[in-house]
């Protein structure tokens, strides 16, 4: 059924609940899992660019770090690759989808005030309007020990 999963992994609690549920999707239908990492590229960090040189780079190694910290610990359970790239992240994951031709997208949910939505405006239905596969948004709290069990691992080894 799943061939490829992809999952959309910054390092934040529903990041990891993404990267978990995507996980165990891959290791149950034998899938290959592609994590991504998107850095923000926002007109908030061009400006703090300007102001402060270097902070878009430490924000690229920070998130190059949670990726391959993801990558190395389910790298002995499951075929994995990880990708970093800079952008808008529904516009991003959407397109990594279509270049891996991912069966299912699986991203975190993080709640947010009807202010922040305005704001905001709706990523999610964007990137659900965008996709040809499966979208998988995790919300289920799998327990790092739950986790570990099912992919027969240490419970250390990944986030």
């Amino acid at each position: 059924m799943y061939k490829k999963v992809i999952v959309a992994y910054d390092g934040s609690r529903e990041g990891r609940s993404a990267l978990r549920e995507g996980a165990l999707v891959a290791h149950r239908f034998g899938a290959e899992l592609f994590i991504l990492a998107v850095v923000p590229e926002t007109v908030g960090m061009r400006v703090a660019e300007g102001t402060y040189a270097g902070c878009m780079a430490h924000q690229d190694d920070t998130y190059k770090g949670l990726l391959e910290e993801a990558v190395r610990g389910l790298t002995p359970h499951l075929k994995v690759r990880g990708k970093l790239v800079r952008g808008e992240p529904t516009q991003e994951i959407a397109a990594y989808a279509r270049e891996v031709r991912a069966d299912v997208v699986v991203v975190g949910h993080r709640k947010q005030t009807l202010l922040q939505r305005w704001w905001s405006g709706s990523q999610g239905a964007y990137l659900s309007d965008q996709l040809s596969c499966s979208l998988l948004i995790a919300r289920a709290d799998v327990s790092m020990e739950a986790f570990s069990e099912a992919l027969g691992m240490q419970p250390e080894v990944v986030a």
